[in-house]
């Protein structure tokens, strides 16, 4: 059975890169965000792995079913070229560039975590969903309701952007 937990790891690991690589190296909008749906349904995969179905299910629901379905919308609402062509090529010295900016935080925050280890608990705590609910939405109600009036604003804005752009061709 542990043989299978690591094959099932490993081909998830894969997908989460595989995704994350096409989405940062597409030059098309739509495709990186089809690399971004792919990375997230592996972490959604990872979550199932985990023995977490629950946050697997709201990982698919609102990350791949809500925020990238606005996301979409966004972008062929607010479709820069009718030709499909978005960008032109990038040169290499950005890539080298971006993957410095990627390596020297990911090299302090290594260096940190190796000398000043986290305690932790050797097993995970189980928390109930009903704990887990009150938990968020008792002191953050406020906030997960402001961060809904956030998204409808932002998706209206990006609606009228567009109708009147479309208005004026």
């Amino acid at each position: 059975m542990e043989l299978m937990a690591k094959i099932a790891f490993a081909f998830y690991t894969l997908i989460i890169l595989g995704g994350a690589v096409w989405a940062v190296t597409s030059q098309s909008l739509v495709r990186a965000l089809v690399g971004l749906i792919a990375t997230l349904l592996g972490v959604a995969g990872m979550y199932l792995l985990l023995n977490a179905p629950f946050m697997a299910f709201m990982q698919i629901l609102i990350y791949v079913g809500a925020v990238c379905i606005i996301v979409f919308f966004a972008i062929m609402l607010t479709r820069a070229h009718a030709d499909g062509e978005e960008s032109a090529p990038v040169p290499i010295r950005q890539y080298l560039w971006s993957l410095l900016a990627v390596l020297a935080p990911a090299a302090v925050i290594s260096w940190v975590i190796l000398k000043r280890p986290v305690p932790s608990l050797s097993t995970p705590v189980e928390v109930s969903l009903e704990k887990l609910g009150q938990g968020l939405l008792e002191p953050y109600f406020l906030a997960f309701e402001l961060i809904s009036v956030v998204l409808l604003v932002a998706m209206s804005g990006a609606v009228l952007l567009a109708w009147e752009r479309r208005g004026k061709k």
